[in-house]
C-alpha cells in the first residue's frame, strides 16, 4: 500500500468512527463497504477493517455493549457513582429546555439542575470511550468539568434547543482529549524507559566481560554512548541499574 493509499484508508477510517458516532455508534457492513470501494480492499483486508472498527467500539450493523470493555473495578466505581445519581431530581423536556433558557440568560440555579440532568448522559458518553486506557472514574471527571465550562458558556448560543448538541459536542471533546494526552505520556514514558533499559544493557555486557560492576566513564568509553546520557539514565531510573558503580560526585 503506497503513502498515498495509507492516508486515504486512514481518512477513510476515521469518517467511518465519526459517522457511527453520529448513528449511535454504529454503522452497517454495507456503509463500510461503500466507504473503501476503489480502495482495492480484499475480503481478507476488510475483515481486518470490520475487526478494527469493532475493537474500537464501532457496532458493525448495531452497537457494541460498552459495559464489555469496563473492568472489575470500573463496574464497582459506576454502580457506586450511578446509585449518587439516583438522588438527583429527574426534569421532563418541557422543564429541561426552560433550565437552558434561564441558563442562557445567566440563572445559577437553573445552570445548575440543567448539570444535574446531563451527568447522566457524561457517562452514557463515558462508556463509549473506556478500553483506550483511561479510566472510567477519570473519563467522568473530565466530562463533568467540561460539562460545568459548557453550562457557564451557554450565552453564546441562540437557542435552547442548541443546548444538548453544544454540551454533549464539549464532553466528547474533553474525553478525546484526556485519551489523546494520555497515550502521548505513555509514548513517552515508554521512550524513557527504553533509554534506560538499553543503557542497563549495556551496562550489564560489560560488567560480564570485566567480572564487576562499572563506572559510567568506563561504560561511555567502552560503549560510545555518551556520559550524559548515561548519567540521565542511571538519574532516572533512580539510581538503581545494578550493573553500574555509581560515583560519589554524581549522587
Amino acid at each position: 500500500m503506497g503513502q498515498k493509499n495509507e492516508v486515504l484508508f486512514a481518512q477513510t477510517l476515521e469518517r467511518i468512527r465519526k459517522t457511527a458516532k453520529e448513528q449511535g455508534g454504529c454503522v452497517s457492513e454495507e456503509q463500510v463497504r461503500e466507504a473503501f470501494a476503489g480502495q482495492g480492499l480484499t475480503e481478507e483486508q476488510l475483515q481486518l477493517v470490520f475487526d478494527y472498527l469493532v475493537k474500537h467500539k464501532v457496532g458493525i450493523g448495531a452497537p457494541v455493549d460498552p459495559d464489555e470493555y469496563l473492568t472489575q473495578e470500573e463496574r464497582n466505581y459506576l454502580q457506586d457513582y450511578l446509585d449518587e445519581l439516583a438522588g438527583l431530581p429527574t426534569y421532563s423536556s418541557g422543564q429541561v429546555e426552560a433550565f437552558a433558557l434561564s441558563a442562557m440568560a445567566g440563572e445559577a440555579e437553573a445552570a445548575q439542575k440543567l448539570i444535574h440532568h446531563y451527568l447522566r448522559d457524561v457517562v452514557d458518553i463515558a462508556k463509549l470511550y473506556t478500553g483506550q486506557g483511561v479510566f472510567l472514574e477519570d473519563l467522568i471527571g473530565e466530562g463533568n468539568m467540561a460539562l460545568t465550562m459548557g453550562v457557564s458558556l451557554l450565552g453564546s448560543l441562540e437557542a435552547p434547543s442548541e443546548v444538548q448538541g453544544m454540551l454533549i459536542r464539549l464532553v466528547m471533546d474533553a474525553m478525546e482529549d484526556c485519551i489523546q494526552e494520555n497515550a502521548s505520556s505513555e509514548k513517552l514514558d515508554k521512550s524513557v524507559a527504553d533509554k534506560v533499559n538499553f543503557v542497563a544493557d549495556k551496562a550489564r555486557e560489560l560488567a560480564l566481560e570485566l567480572h564487576r560492576k562499572v563506572t559510567p566513564g568506563e561504560l561511555a568509553q567502552e560503549s560510545g554512548l555518551s556520559l550524559r546520557s548515561i548519567l540521565n539514565a542511571c538519574r532516572i531510573s533512580g539510581f538503581q541499574i545494578e550493573d553500574i558503580e555509581y560515583e560519589t560526585h554524581i549522587l
